[in-house]
């Protein structure tokens, strides 16, 4: 006897099998917990900045000015919610608390983001002259925290400093590219750039809880001369002078917000709060 198959019965993709692999399993780190308040803290300052700017570039999608460009810095702002999922499930370990309450059930002043991060998109130049200050920041903060004592915030550094290397190169190719372009492009990026540097001085800025931390955390004054080594070489191959202006009083560390912070986090937070423990 010859057993039949109809049509309907066929399996178009032949034996297909899924792994199911919880989303927290697959986050750089995630076998740790923070032993201490300051640790716990410092995870959240750095989660904090990812995901604030994370949130700024995942505006940008579907109004980039090339089609290119939308998947860009969608994939740049996927890679930074990746790095504030792992630090900020990090920081929630030591007060039992989960990465969803720390992003979206705090009010603003609980967040500690630096200013930079808050800056507002404003046009392309100067959304890519706000990318190149925190990716070249960010690189040498990866970097030298992949070092650290702390093999949670170690083992999260060694994998966000790989991807920031190309967010690093991306935001210098675009630099480079606008302040070489037409003389409105060239005109952008500079007004971009006077724009965003009043608010460089606060990611270099040592306070506690990394005074408190030598050997795990890494002192924010020591990552400038990297930064600096850095940005006058771009600047050099672009032709372009780093900013007189005077740094902001700023003050993101202590909870103290620039004005578009709050805007940002009722859009990331809304349904989060509106359906309480939703899944999907």
């Amino acid at each position: 006897m010859i057993e039949t198959t109809t049509p309907d019965e066929i399996d178009p993709h032949g034996e297909v099998t899924v792994d199911r692999v919880e989303l927290s399993a697959e986050l750089a780190g995630s076998e740790g917990r923070a032993s201490s308040a300051e640790i716990a803290q410092y995870a959240l300052w750095l989660g904090d900045d990812a995901l604030i700017l994370s949130q700024q570039l995942g505006a940008w999608i579907a109004h980039a000015p090339e089609l290119e460009e939308d998947v860009a810095l969608a994939n740049i702002a996927l890679d930074l919610l990746g790095h504030a999922r792992s630090l900020l499930r990090y920081a929630g370990t030591f007060d039992d608390r989960t990465e969803d309450d720390l992003a979206y059930f705090r009010d603003e002043p609980e967040f500690r983001s630096a200013w930079l991060f808050e800056q507002p998109n404003g046009d392309f130049a100067r959304t890519i002259a706000r990318q190149l200050v925190a990716s070249v920041y960010m690189y040498e903060l990866y970097r030298a925290l992949s070092s650290s004592s702390d093999a949670s915030l170690a083992a999260i550094a060694a994998k966000a400093v790989k991807e920031i290397d190309y967010h690093r190169d991306h935001a210098v190719q675009w630099t480079l590219r606008l302040a070489g372009g037409t003389d409105e492009s060239r005109r952008r990026m500079v007004r971009g750039l006077h724009d965003t540097w009043p608010y460089v001085d606060e990611l270099f800025r040592d306070s506690r809880p990394v005074d408190a931390l030598p050997g795990v955390a890494v002192a924010p004054s020591s990552l400038r001369d990297g930064f600096g080594a850095v940005i006058d070489a771009v600047f050099a191959e672009a032709d372009l002078a780093v900013p007189e202006v005077e740094p902001s009083a700023a003050g993101g560390r202590q909870g103290r917000h620039f004005s578009t912070l709050g805007h940002l986090l009722a859009e990331m937070q809304v349904l989060a709060r509106r359906h309480p423990g939703a899944t999907w």
